[in-house]
């Protein structure tokens, strides 16, 4: 179920809303498992068995941790698991592919393998299991010893299929007790209008421009196009997935949660370090915490830090997709990152602040390319052709994808991605005395809902980007 589905706008959410509401709070924890498990079987009704076992066994886990000591190996066998459940539904077909690939090349007979469907969102609920009994082991965090509550944390469906990725010393009081203000709801509801609206209107629209744009053959594309097609693509992964976190959050806060912040402007950075402290917080500080510094992190000499860069940005990669693409992509960020704990990085800090900014921008939006590609060979060909390498003839132009408002839309998401409209608002609150602000706060709120639905309703166009990882 989507939150941009109609089912879920106008009959799931104010039905489920209402229900938390008129129950007790000894049942509300039971009530919103048992939404956030319809709501995840909706889609994928056989793998909800899957969550429900990866429930039972890391609610296992923790009990055997506290009842042993901490034990080591039951610590290890908690990731084996956890890992083992990713690395068949997500990654067995790239694994059997290549393999076969390999065995072709030296005469050998093929692996017979069937191809394993993904289940959505399973990276997402897989690293906050595991995330779970790591902090058991560490005593960051308390043993639940209520499976329905161990439950609703991994299932809870506001962050269940795309994040963030909640920790479970972030909510682990907020599971046990907590409250629904007006003032929690007003902020839930503008929230998630303000995510509904990027989604909807930004990022679709976005997203329809890059998808014809990266459907051309390379030949076809001139610099200005393929410009055009990665800023676009650039502009809809940031929209779909910073909307679907704020649409997460607001609907968190509804039912009384309060989760962490998932993006702070981040094509507004100045590095590519300061990039990735901006963008998909939750997932970055999770590898910070759970593989960087139990690596050593930056506390060893340069090159085992190095090492340790590229070692969890490979893994970063490879955790978005079962594909070489995104592990270029992952090590590409990687590589720059180690480059900036070089000279260049204190070369970079002296310089021009604009410069600084083209510098990171650039940076990203080639990286894009790899994550958008469909293969290796024509990210590369795509990026020559971004630099106007090798001769090319088009019978393509730009007006031919800006069509309509798309044009309009593609300047207030450029508008949009910096801090300005959040800084003209807190100025605008500050100069002003009367009670004219909030409601015209309120009705700006109601306009974007209305018209994020009438493009909702007048469209067929609606993927989620991060649904598949």
């Amino acid at each position: 179920m989507l939150f941009t589905s109609e089912i879920f706008i106008f009959l799931f959410l104010p039905v489920t809303l209402i229900i938390n509401l008129l129950l007790g709070e000894r049942y509300r924890n039971i009530f919103l498992l048992s939404a956030s498990l319809f709501f995840y079987a909706w889609g994928e009704p056989i793998f909800v068995l899957c969550m429900i076992i990866s429930i039972i066994a890391n609610y296992s886990f923790g009990i055997l941790l506290e009842k042993n000591g901490n034990n080591k190996i039951i610590l290890t066998f908690s990731v084996i698991f956890n890992l083992g459940l990713l690395v068949f539904f997500k990654y067995s077909n790239f694994i059997v592919n290549n393999t076969n690939d390999i065995l072709s090349i030296i005469g050998v007979n093929k692996i017979v393998f069937y191809d394993v469907v993904l289940p959505i969102g399973i990276s997402f609920f897989t690293f906050q299991a595991m995330s779970y009994v790591i902090d058991v082991y560490r005593k960051e965090a308390p043993v639940q010893k209520n499976i329905l509550d161990m439950g609703l944390y991994i299932s809870f469906f506001p962050q269940l299929i795309a994040g963030p990725i909640v920790r479970y010393h972030d909510i682990a009081q907020q599971i046990k007790k907590r409250t629904i203000t007006h003032e929690k709801m007003a902020y839930g509801i503008k929230r998630f209008i303000i995510g509904f609206t990027k989604k909807i209107v930004i990022a679709n629209n976005m997203g329809f421009v890059a998808d014809h744009i990266f459907a051309l053959d390379t030949s076809s594309l001139t610099p200005s196009l393929s410009w055009i097609g990665i800023i676009s693509y650039s502009l809809q992964i940031y929209y779909d997935f910073s909307g679907y976190s704020d649409m997460a959050i607001g609907l968190g806060m509804m039912f009384g949660f309060r989760f962490l912040e998932n993006f702070n402007y981040p094509y507004s950075s100045r590095s590519i370090r300061e990039f990735w402290k901006r963008w998909h917080i939750s997932l970055s500080t999770w590898f910070r915490d759970y593989l960087y510094f139990p690596l050593g992190g930056n506390r060893c000499n340069k090159i085992t830090m190095y090492r340790n860069l590229l070692l969890v940005f490979f893994m970063c990669g490879f955790w978005h997709g079962a594909s070489w693409s995104f592990l270029v992509w992952g090590l590409f960020h990687g590589l720059f990152l180690v480059l900036e704990k070089t000279k260049f990085g204190v070369f970079l800090d002296n310089m021009w602040q604009p410069f600084r900014h083209m510098y990171t921008l650039s940076v990203v939006m080639v990286g894009w390319v790899f994550f958008r590609a469909d293969n290796l060979i024509y990210s590369v060909d795509y990026i020559k052709s971004m630099f106007g390498i090798g001769h090319r003839t088009s019978n393509y132009y730009i007006s031919m994808f800006l069509t309509y408002e798309k044009p309009f839309i593609l300047i207030i998401a450029l508008i949009g991605m910096t801090p300005i409209i959040p800084k003209i608002m807190k100025l605008i609150n500050h100069r002003t005395v009367n009670k004219v602000v909030p409601y015209a706060e309120v009705f700006a709120q109601m306009s974007m809902f209305l018209i994020s639905i009438t493009y909702l309703i007048n469209s067929s166009y609606n993927p989620f980007i991060y649904f598949r990882f």
